[in-house]
């Protein structure tokens, strides 16, 4: 049983005027759309590399996201679980 599916996610930056750069991810699976957030700050005595903030932002955004996307298959798999077996332990997240 194959089939192919095709997701896309936006990926939007944007620093602000006190120099946080936001995040926004939106995933798109054709029936569902899941939106994503992270952030990220210079600290003032840094050197100002605005891709660094660019990296960190994107991806607290996309940890954010996987971490919807895993939530949403674990209810799923308890949602179709055979009468009378056990529950499934929810799956370990690294901090």
């Amino acid at each position: 049983m194959s089939h192919t599916t095709q997701w896309q996610v936006r990926l939007h930056l944007f620093e602000d005027d006190d120099g946080t750069t936001k995040a926004d991810a939106v995933l798109e699976t054709g029936g569902t759309a899941l939106s994503a957030h992270g952030r990220a700050r210079c600290h003032p005595a840094d050197a100002n590399v605005p891709e660094i903030g660019d990296e960190l932002a994107a991806g607290r955004a996309m940890v954010d996201l996987a971490h919807q996307l895993l939530s949403a298959a674990e209810r799923d798999m308890r949602a179709v679980e055979a009468p009378g077996q056990s529950s499934r332990q929810p799956s370990a997240r690294p901090v």
